[in-house]
């Protein structure tokens, strides 16, 4: 880890506790601005169509300015759209603050490529710890996200103008600590007919790349449509929402502590290794929600989601990187992250609908689809990868 890494860590750190307090607080909003109950949850929807909607003009950015100047032009959308939402609360406007999340998904699709800029930032040999160590940054957003929104809340009177004014105060804390990092120049580019590199449909065709973007997206998919639907869940099980805040701080622990040691065992055991186990894990919490509906049940469960969620993640991001030329990097990566917004788009709202509707049983029930498709995609890359490696020469 040098300086460049510590500093996107804490850039990591500080989009998560943007992440974290926009979660937290836009249903909320939403449901007290909205016209009718049902469209309470659109900010928080806005902010996942945005970003899903941003990934192509996010790539544009960084091939054209590289990632100083793009990173700190995202955080620049960060800044306004905090302020415009400020200024929605402020006014009692719901449109425009659906406006301002959808906007601030500029800033969410931006934070998305701080770990492949972590892999830029670290010698070949070492980019699995360096994407790992960036995704722990996530835990300082565990921690100050939940506690920012609580102690802003009612700062200025109007429940959450503080929580939106404080989220500016945060963009601003992140240009200064993006401006303190290096990134390496961008590598020539070849010249002639292979300068632009693959197309994304040719990407796909690549397995390494198609299993990463896969892995990336059922990943995310999973572990959102449990997560949202766990505080639901809990309620109708009559737990009070202190034990629901107490399963959502475990899993967030789950997502992000497993990247200090991640990195380190994605070089010993491989990445399709570490990647099965989160497979695994992604099982085992789906047996353990199924088993039934205890408070230790919910706890141990939301827990292993998140550490599988963790190798799932960090395991596509660093097959991914094997997978693309320099000159590819930037058409690469947004098509992994529209994957995941697009996922996360749809199981936000299905995630709702679903545990209301079919309850949690089934619910965790049909997530053994994705979960199974998963495995089955990285089984068949481990067996062609060894088949292409044991496969005798051609003789001359």
């Amino acid at each position: 880890m040098n300086r460049n890494l510590w500093l996107l860590a804490v850039a990591q750190g500080l989009f998560l506790t943007n992440n974290v307090v926009f979660i937290a607080i836009n249903g909320l909003v939403g449901l007290s601005l909205a016209p009718v109950g049902w469209m309470a949850t659109l900010p928080v929807m806005g902010y996942v169509v945005g970003g899903a909607l941003s990934t192509g003009l996010v790539a544009r950015s960084q091939a054209r300015w590289g990632r100083q100047v793009a990173f700190q032009l995202g955080l620049a959308v960060a800044l306004a759209s905090a302020l415009l939402a400020a200024l929605a609360l402020w006014m009692g406007s719901f449109a425009l603050l659906v406006t301002a999340t959808v906007v601030a998904g500029y800033y969410s699709a931006n934070g998305q490529l701080y770990r492949f800029a972590a892999g830029e930032l670290a010698a070949p040999s070492q980019r699995e710890k360096a994407v790992s160590m960036v995704l722990a940054g996530g835990l300082i957003g565990a921690i100050v996200g939940p506690n920012l929104a609580n102690h802003t809340r009612d700062v200025l009177g109007t429940p959450f103008l503080g929580a939106y004014l404080a989220l500016a105060g945060v963009a601003l804390l992140s240009m200064a600590v993006m401006a303190g990092i290096r990134f390496p120049a961008e590598p020539p580019r070849p010249a002639g007919a292979a300068a632009g590199g693959h197309s994304v449909p040719e990407l796909l065709r690549e397995p390494r790349f198609a299993v990463a973007a896969l892995g990336a997206a059922l990943g995310y998919g999973v572990m959102n449509l449990l997560m949202a639907a766990t505080p639901l869940a809990m309620q109708t099980c009559g737990m009070p929402f202190s034990d629901a805040a107490l399963v959502l701080e475990w899993h967030v622990i789950g997502m992000f502590a497993p990247g200090f040691v991640t990195g380190h065992l994605i070089q010993r055991f491989g990445v399709l290794r570490i990647m099965g186990a989160g497979v695994l894990l992604n099982a085992a919490c789906i047996a353990i929600a199924l088993s039934g509906q205890d408070l230790h049940q919910f706890l141990v469960a939301l827990f292993l989601l998140g550490v599988g969620w963790n190798f799932l993640f960090t395991g596509s991001t660093t097959l991914a990187m094997q997978a693309y030329r320099p000159e590819e990097k930037d058409r690469a990566q947004a098509a992994i992250n529209f994957g995941v917004f697009a996922t996360m788009a749809l199981t936000s709202f299905a995630s709702g609908a679903l545990v209301t509707t079919q309850g949690w049983w089934w619910l965790n029930l049909g997530s053994t689809v994705p979960v199974a498709l998963m495995g089955l995609a990285l089984v068949a890359l481990a067996w062609r990868q060894r088949a292409h490696t044991t496969r005798p020469a051609r003789p001359v």
